[in-house]
């Protein structure tokens, strides 16, 4: 019984002494990659490298099989730290200016005062496009402004379920308002290109300032000046960027490719904060920046002594044509 017990410990101890040594290599052994699997340092490398680590995936949608995109952050940091950069610039920028300028130079009066004559400067249809236009880039303004920056600037005042209530209508909004703002782009150029080509003689109106910084000094235009053709151009080719970058928003799988889809949508909202900038000035000049603008997408009438102040070429054109209005009576007439 002594050596069967003796010999019993032996072999227990040799056993355990099986365990601890083979114990470490069976450990490596499960858990060691094989010849197929993705090296950890080959992963590291990549991130490092900028790539992207994409899987195999068998739904349509081949985006989905992308698993980490180093890009992505970029685009992160950009939409958290650029943007309101830029935004604040831009449009809290153009509203500091315009401020001044209204204190320095003050509302733009009609020097002659008003003839209580009028003028047909804008027929109904083009008022009517000129309004569905801007009514929709103001819903398209606010609800993306609302998209970028609402998490931080609205949400606090509303709370979080009026401002996702609010903020799911806003997104409705933007998405079916784009389709009648690009029908708008396509009618202004279609009727307006040709009264905003520029010419030798919008020189002269922006060395003069066109007339917005002294007074007295209104330099001569046809029926849309240098600023006016300015405008006419970015709303045009900012309208037409929009678009094109809205488009690929609308519709996520056209690009194919998240990075690609990434690039839309920083030129999206770096067009949208400078487009909104521009406008702001737009908006400006026709409303109170300048007495009696507002008539000509209002009625479509402006005064007789404006429009010779501003647009004196375009009058006399249209009194050469017979085409002005005359007597005592105020009357309308077509511009064109």
């Amino acid at each position: 019984m002594p050596g069967s017990l003796s010999t019993l410990k032996v072999l227990c101890a040799a056993l355990a002494l099986l365990f601890v040594v083979a114990g470490p290599a069976a450990a490596q052994l499960s858990f060691k990659p094989t010849a197929e699997a993705v090296q950890e340092d080959k992963l590291l490398n990549a991130l490092k490298e900028g790539d992207k680590i994409s899987g195999r995936v068998t739904i349509p949608d081949a985006m989905s099989a992308s698993l980490i995109q180093p890009a992505g952050r970029d685009w992160r940091d950009f939409q958290r730290n650029t943007l309101p950069i830029i935004a604040g610039v831009s449009i809290l920028g153009m509203l500091a200016v315009l401020a001044i300028f209204l204190m320095v130079r003050g509302r733009i009066r009609v020097e002659q005062g008003f003839s209580g004559r009028k003028i047909l400067r804008f027929a109904a249809f083009e008022r009517f496009t000129h309004w569905l236009t801007a009514s929709c880039f103001i819903v398209l303004a606010l609800s993306g402004l609302n998209i970028s920056f609402g998490r931080w600037l609205v949400m606090p005042l509303f709370g979080a379920e009026a401002f996702a209530a609010m903020s799911g209508y806003a997104k409705i909004a933007h998405d079916y308002l784009a389709f009648p703002f690009m029908v708008g782009l396509v009618i202004m150029l279609l009727i307006w290109i040709k009264d905003n080509i520029p010419g030798k003689l919008d020189l002269q109106w922006i060395k003069q300032g066109g007339g917005l910084l002294s007074k007295g000094q209104h330099p001569p235009a046809k029926r849309f000046n240098a600023g006016q053709k300015g405008i006419f151009w970015i709303v045009i080719i900012g309208g037409a960027l929009m678009s094109v970058s809205g488009w690929y928003l609308l519709f996520p799988y056209i690009p194919g490719d998240v990075t690609t889809l990434q690039f839309w949508t920083v030129i999206h909202a770096v067009i949208a904060m400078l487009f909104i900038a521009a406008m702001m000035a737009h908006i400006y000049i026709g409303s109170i920046g300048m007495e009696g603008a507002f008539d000509a997408m209002g009625t479509g009438e402006v005064d007789l002594n404006w429009a010779k102040e501003h647009h004196s070429l375009w009058v006399e054109e249209t009194q050469a044509k017979g085409q002005a209005s005359s007597g005592d009576a105020p009357r309308a007439v077509p511009a064109e």
